[in-house]
C-alpha cells in the first residue's frame, strides 16, 4: 500500500507539470495526426505489396503504424529514467528522495510511470487514427493478448532504460547507450521494413533487440488475429529479455547511486 501511495504521488506530479504545459500536450497530439497522415502518403509511394516477405499479408501502412507507435514505447523507456534523473539532479531533488524510505525501485519505476501512461495513450490514439481515418483492420480478439505483449514489452525495454540511467547517474553526462540502442532498433527491429529483407547477417543481429519480436506479436494480434498459442515464441523471448535486463538495469543503478554516494557526487551533473 504504501509503495502504491507513493507512485500515485509520482504520478500525480508528473500529471500536474503535464497540464501546467497545455500547448506542449497538444501539440503532441497534433504530431501524432501529422505522423499518421505523413506516413499514409509514403506508403502509398512506396506501396510495398502483401507478399513482400515478413510482411505476412499484412498492408504495409497498417505494418508501419504499428511499429512507429511501438517505437515511442522504446523511446520512452531510453529516455524516460535517464531523462527524469537528470532533471531530479538538476533541480536538487534527488539526493532529498534517495534519503527518504522510498525503496530506489519505487523511485525510479515512479519517476517514469507517467511516461509511459502517456505513452500508452499515444499508442492508443496512433491505432485510432489509423482505424477510424485510413481503415487500418484492427482485430478485436488480438486486444487482451496485446496487453500480454505491451507488458512483456515495457518491462523489456525498461530494463535499457534504468541501466541508460545509471550511466547518466555514474558518468554526469551523455550514456554511451541510447543512441546506439535506439537508432539499431529503428534499423534492424522491424519498424519501417521487415527485418526478413535484411541481409542475412543483419537479420542474425536483429534477433537480439526486444523490439523485434514485441512488433512481430503485436502485428501478429492485432493485425493478423493470430491467436495467443501462435504468440507463445514470440513472448518467450520477451520474457527472456525481462528476465535478463530488468535486474541487470536495477543493479547497474544501485551500484551507479552507491558509487555516487561514496565520492559524493550524487547531485553534480
Amino acid at each position: 500500500m504504501k509503495t502504491l501511495r507513493a507512485l500515485a504521488a509520482f504520478i500525480k506530479r508528473d500529471l500536474l507539470i503535464e497540464l501546467s504545459y497545455r500547448t506542449s500536450f497538444v501539440l503532441q497530439i497534433g504530431g501524432i495526426l501529422f505522423s499518421v497522415l505523413l506516413w499514409r502518403f509514403v506508403t502509398r509511394v512506396v506501396d510495398a505489396p502483401p507478399s513482400t516477405p515478413g510482411l505476412g499479408g499484412m498492408d504495409y501502412f497498417a505494418y508501419v503504424l504499428v511499429g512507429i507507435a511501438m517505437y515511442h514505447y522504446l523511446s520512452a523507456a531510453l529516455m524516460s529514467f535517464s531523462g527524469k534523473i537528470r532533471n531530479e539532479q538538476v533541480t536538487g531533488t534527488l539526493e532529498a528522495m534517495l534519503v527518504t524510505p522510498t525503496s530506489i525501485g519505487t523511485i525510479v519505476l515512479g519517476s517514469s510511470l507517467w511516461d509511459f501512461l502517456l505513452t500508452s495513450l499515444k499508442v492508443v490514439l496512433y491505432l485510432l487514427v489509423g482505424w477510424i481515418a485510413f481503415g487500418v483492420r484492427i482485430r478485436p480478439g488480438g486486444i487482451l493478448p496485446c496487453v500480454l505483449i505491451l507488458s512483456l514489452t515495457v518491462l523489456a525495454f525498461s530494463g535499457i532504460g534504468i541501466l541508460s540511467a545509471a550511466f547518466i547517474l555514474y558518468l554526469k553526462r551523455g550514456d554511451p547507450i541510447t543512441y546506439v540502442i535506439a537508432t539499431v532498433s529503428a534499423l534492424l527491429g522491424g519498424v519501417f521494413y521487415p527485418p526478413e529483407n535484411l541481409s542475412p547477417a543483419l537479420e542474425v543481429c536483429s534477433r537480439f533487440l526486444p523490439i523485434t519480436y514485441a512488433l512481430r506479436a503485436l502485428r501478429g494480434a492485432l493485425l493478423q488475429g493470430i491467436p495467443l498459442a501462435g504468440l507463445l515464441p514470440d513472448l518467450e523471448a520477451l520474457g527472456i529479455f525481462v528476465v535478463v535486463l530488468v535486474p541487470l538495469g536495477v543493479v547497474a543503478f544501485r551500484i551507479a547511486v552507491r558509487k555516487a554516494r561514496q565520492e559524493g557526487s550524487l547531485v553534480q551533473y
